[in-house]
């Protein structure tokens, strides 16, 4: 390469810093409303969206406990949603456990046992206590016809701006999700400031419990459980006229008041996505 197209080279890339970095500063003065349609207008367009009554996804997914043991296995993720209602199938079989199942019928969320004795995981039992996830179908992102940024003043919901936010080294616009009902989850919405695309949610949880200590001086110390639920979306693509992704991560955290850490992951990738296809009403009735 001679120096004058070597030159060309350095001056090509500082000016795509410059437009990278002017995106994420003009990012940060969008306000929660722009950043809801335009996250809606990179889905599709109005009508595209409007049209569309149910959708079903089929894939392959990945069990894999990161935190607290080990061990990987693979098996089928299906997903169907219709309105306000959704069902999530994350199926495997490892010693017994058959993976999890949420369903969401438009008025309640429930959460099926999945091992032989018709218990529930931690993740479970953690998505029945705090099932905001499900009943404002916030889970799966836009994947679910429900997505609450489709109505949030008909879901009496508020979005909250929290600027910029860098995280694993990429910098995402924020928005903080307050449901009309209230939770202890603290919600938050992540955004491409380029494209606007859905790219994460996180939810989290914190629980303090004051223990006394005591003795000839008396203290005492906070401990704190952690909960943290987080959903990654990528691979984008175009099924009908919608921008949705194909690939989808979904990890739980549990940190305990002993210091016992528990992180589990569903690694789904979409082989097929359906909209507007005849769903079977049972499909929403907790078996």
């Amino acid at each position: 390469m001679s120096r004058r197209q070597s030159h060309l080279a350095i001056a090509a890339f500082l000016l795509f810093l410059l437009i990278a970095s002017s995106v994420v500063l003009w990012a940060a003065d969008v306000t929660p409303e722009e950043v809801v349609a335009k996250s809606l207008d990179a889905i599709g367009s109005a009508t595209a969206r409007k049209d569309l009554k149910s959708r079903a996804i089929q894939g392959r997914v990945t069990y894999r406990i990161l935190v607290g043991g080990s061990g990987a296995i693979n098996g089928k993720f299906v997903f169907a949603s219709e309105g306000q209602k959704s069902d999530y199938l994350f199926k495997i079989n490892a010693n017994g456990f058959l993976g999890e199942q949420f369903i969401y019928d438009g008025s309640k969320a429930s959460v099926a046992g999945t091992y032989p004795d018709k218990s529930r995981s931690e993740f479970g039992n953690f998505i029945l206590a705090q099932d905001a996830p499900i009943r404002e179908n916030l889970l799966g992102g836009v994947w679910s016809t429900g997505w609450p940024l489709l109505d949030l003043d008909g879901r009496k919901a508020k979005v909250h701006s929290e600027g910029i936010k860098k995280i694993d080294g990429r910098e995402l616009i924020a928005l903080r999700y307050q449901p009309r009902k209230n939770t202890d989850l603290e919600i938050f919405l992540y955004f491409d400031p380029q494209t606007y695309q859905h790219v994460m949610t996180t939810y989290r949880m914190t629980i303090s419990a004051t223990i006394g200590m005591h003795g000839e001086t008396s203290s005492a110390r906070t401990n704190e459980a952690r909960y943290r639920l987080e959903e990654h979306f990528s691979d984008f693509q175009v099924v009908d006229g919608l921008t949705l992704p194909t690939h989808y991560d979904l990890r739980y955290t549990f940190e305990g008041l002993s210091g016992h850490t528990k992180s589990i992951e569903w690694d789904v990738k979409a082989t097929d996505i359906m909209n507007n296809r005849s769903i079977d009403p049972s499909a929403f009735v907790p078996q």
